[in-house]
């Protein structure tokens, strides 16, 4: 396995491995499918923000790791949101970690002070990997967002690179 910064071409791959999550979860709250021309330009458009992508023994991407805005305002321009995408026949087997760790170094060496992740609930698999890479819990939002005909909880994790 290989991680790496993405190309253009892996933006197919990056949006079937979204779309399973929106199509299938509550995990990511979007309703509609993504499209890889949209992902691309939005990954162009803020070139502050790094991705990973894990590439298999086959050259198939087979997770992202992502940074992006937390919020728009000038104040937190210091923080990011980040979120992290397995594919479902690639999951447990420390792809994720592989994939989300060196994005974290390279926010925190790009001057982030924190990462802050929301982790929609119940999500154990996700949570653990969040703590084993240094996030704490900051609080849940209840009844955050309404998808798959139920109300789900978001709890929200911050990953501080500063003391």
């Amino acid at each position: 396995m290989q991680v790496r910064a993405p190309r253009d071409d892996d933006f197919s791959a990056i949006a079937e491995i979204t779309n399973h999550y929106i199509a299938t979860t509550a995990i990511h709250f979007a309703y509609e499918p993504v499209l890889a021309s949209d992902l691309l330009a939005g990954w162009r458009q803020h070139a502050r923000y790094p991705w990973r992508v894990a590439e298999d023994d086959a050259g198939r991407v087979v997770a992202y790791a992502k940074a992006g805005v937390y919020r728009e305002r000038a104040a937190y321009a210091w923080t990011t949101e980040t979120a992290v995408y397995v594919a479902p026949d690639a999951q447990g087997r420390g792809i994720g970690r592989a994939v989300y760790a060196p994005l974290l170094a390279e926010v925190a060496e790009r001057g982030f002070r924190s990462a802050i992740a929301g982790i929609v609930l119940p999500n154990p698999a996700s949570i653990a990997l969040h703590v084993r890479l240094g996030f704490a819990s900051v609080g849940v939002v209840r009844e955050a967002g309404f998808k798959l005909g139920g109300w789900h909880d978001v709890e929200f994790f911050q990953c501080r690179f500063t003391s």
